[in-house]
């Protein structure tokens, strides 16, 4: 039997998965193989710092690490910042299972005993990065051991740049919206769901609370949005590394709330007395996507919002986004508004779902890959 064994106690899960046939039979084998943490055979996904000197840092939700190899354990050596934030891992496309790496440095067995043959496994963060960063060192991978180069890929790749939504807050929540981070899963999220399903590499910049006008807190999305480490506002993202084909920006449902709260501390930090005008906040928007188009001028670009309540019926910010991108005059550049979800709260995985749903629709009718 195969088992996945994840973190240490409590969190330690077992499971069968299914495993693919060896087709490896020539490559040769070891009975330790480490994989450095710049190994060209780990396939990474998101903004990861990998200056080192001896490790990778990764930040954002929604980063991954996938590596094919095969044997019959296989570790990973990390430390993470604070000890809170989850990473769900994946062996052979079997269901994601919840792991936490503590603050310490050391090795975690993540799967072992495992059958002859090829296998695949992905460590996805699902939290976001305001729980703090993880340093990662690398695999090992023992008993008749060896890596394989990477899975194939389509050379695709799709960002996304949103708040709460897009993050998955609250997502595997099924009776309220807490903030519980085990509640807060970036793999189901209509994003994750998308990237997947186009075979594409996933990049999510996003944290909840964020707006392009203001935020529940004092950093603005056109304020975080190229960086690297978003805690570090000298810490730049080089944008030459990936360009993505398609951009999703889903972005002004916590402006739509904090623009009318006058006694806000960020309103009279952005605004003083006096709420922003209609023009204003299509300025806005056009100046934010402006920027984006700086840094990706060949991607496609998808203007979205929702499904929460910036999208429920006489809403004016879907018009806003309407006008600011007719007024940009860019033929790559599209709307699309997903429907109020009639209830309060975040969506949860179902509603993921039905977002990927809509978002694949959208991109097969509009744009050509």
């Amino acid at each position: 039997m195969k088992k996945l064994i994840l973190g240490l106690l409590p969190f330690v899960f077992l499971f069968p998965a299914c495993h693919q046939e060896n087709t490896t039979t020539k490559i040769p084998v070891k009975d330790t193989v480490l994989v450095s943490w710049q190994d060209s055979h780990i396939h990474e996904m998101g903004r990861i710092n990998d200056q080192g000197p001896d490790h990778a840092v990764l930040y954002w939700p929604g980063t991954s690490l996938k590596i094919r190899f095969q044997g019959q354990k296989v570790e990973v050596l990390l430390k993470d910042q604070r000890g809170k934030n989850y990473f769900d891992v994946v062996l052979d496309d079997a269901e994601p299972v919840l792991f936490r790496p503590d603050n310490k440095k050391h090795w975690y067995v993540l799967a072992d005993s495992l059958p002859p043959g090829e296998h695949l496994l992905e460590f996805f963060k699902r939290t976001e990065w305001t729980h703090g960063s993880t340093d990662f060192y690398g695999f090992r991978i023992t008993g008749e051991a060896a890596v394989l180069p990477p899975p194939e890929t389509t050379g695709r790749v799709i960002e996304f740049f949103g708040n709460s939504i897009t993050a998955g807050y609250a997502d595997r929540d099924t009776v309220g919206d807490s903030p519980d981070s085990t509640l807060t899963d970036n793999y189901v999220t209509y994003g994750a769901i998308t990237a997947r399903h186009y075979n594409a590499d996933y990049y999510c910049t996003a944290r909840g609370g964020i707006g392009i006008l203001i935020s529940w807190f004092p950093m603005i999305m056109p304020e975080m949005y190229d960086r690297l480490d978003p805690e570090d506002p000298a810490s730049k993202w080089d944008f030459s590394k990936v360009q993505p084909d398609v951009v999703v920006i889903n972005l002004f449902q916590n402006d739509s709330w904090l623009v009318k709260m006058p006694d806000y501390p960020e309103f009279r930090h952005r605004f003083g007395d006096t709420p922003p005008s209609a023009r204003q906040i299509i300025d806005a928007y056009k100046d934010f996507t402006g920027k984006i188009r700086a840094v990706y001028p060949e991607a496609r670009i998808i203007c979205a919002l929702g499904p929460m309540d910036a999208t429920r019926e006489g809403s004016p910010w879907p018009g806003y986004i309407r006008k600011a991108v007719e007024e940009m005059h860019d033929p790559a550049m599209y709307t699309l508004f997903f429907p109020y979800l009639q209830k309060d709260g975040h969506p949860k995985v179902k509603d993921h779902q039905v977002m990927a749903d809509t978002l694949i629709r959208f991109i097969d009718k509009n744009i050509k890959w």
